[in-house]
């Protein structure tokens, strides 16, 4: 027999792609704080967060084999099957030539266009210097756009002078903490994806505001 918190506490899915290419790589750790922001914020509204992380280099040589053959492997397919069902996703990825990393382009290439249609997202991005910052609206978003997600208006970005103890480093806290606040809020305001039930909600900036005011 159910309890009353076995029936109101609803899991939600948090699936995070990191196209960062070292080994730690800064976007993994701008990943790992954007994603712990949502999945606390998700817990202030009983929702009870589980987080999954894609490392995109680890995935290099089957998404080019999924361009070349037309097919994913098994393990691809089931990466990707991760991504679809999620109820959010947290992306991050390195500035490259003022744009995203191409490795990131290439994974969101074999996806069908399709399948990310109302899927709440939180994009991130590193580099070296905060001029590179307008890669988030100009080339990270329209992206997510495109694939008709539904974007959260606050992007985080990270450069190399925001990691320290400095006034970097509590901006971008703060930043983290409002970005994951934004998902958290749209998350809970947006119907269950694939084939769930869909549910009434309040409307994204009312959710917000009562998570703010707390």
């Amino acid at each position: 027999m159910q309890t009353h918190l076995e029936e109101v506490v609803r899991m939600t899915k948090i699936v995070v792609v990191s196209a960062g290419l070292s080994v730690p790589s800064s976007s993994r750790m701008l990943a790992d704080q954007l994603s712990g922001s949502a999945a606390r914020a998700l817990a202030e509204f009983g929702d009870q967060p589980e987080v999954q992380t894609i490392e995109l280099r680890d995935w290099a040589v089957e998404i080019a084999n999924n361009f070349v053959t037309g097919f994913a492997s098994p393990r691809l397919a089931e990466t990707i099957d991760a991504v679809v069902n999620a109820d959010a996703l947290v992306v991050v990825s390195p500035v490259f030539s003022a744009s995203y990393s191409g490795l990131l382009k290439s994974f969101f290439d074999v996806i069908e266009p399709k399948a990310l249609d109302g899927m709440p997202v939180l994009i991130g991005g590193t580099g070296g210097s905060a001029r590179h910052s307008l890669m988030l609206d100009h080339a990270l978003r329209p992206l997510f756009s495109y694939l008709r997600a539904r974007v959260i208006p606050t992007a985080v970005y990270a450069a190399t002078e925001d990691w320290g103890a400095g006034d970097g480093g509590s901006q971008l806290e703060a930043r983290i903490t409002q970005a994951g606040r934004e998902l958290a809020a749209l998350v809970v305001a947006t119907p269950r994806r694939t084939g769930q039930a869909a549910e009434e909600s309040l409307p994204f900036e009312q959710l917000l505001a009562n998570l703010q005011s707390r």
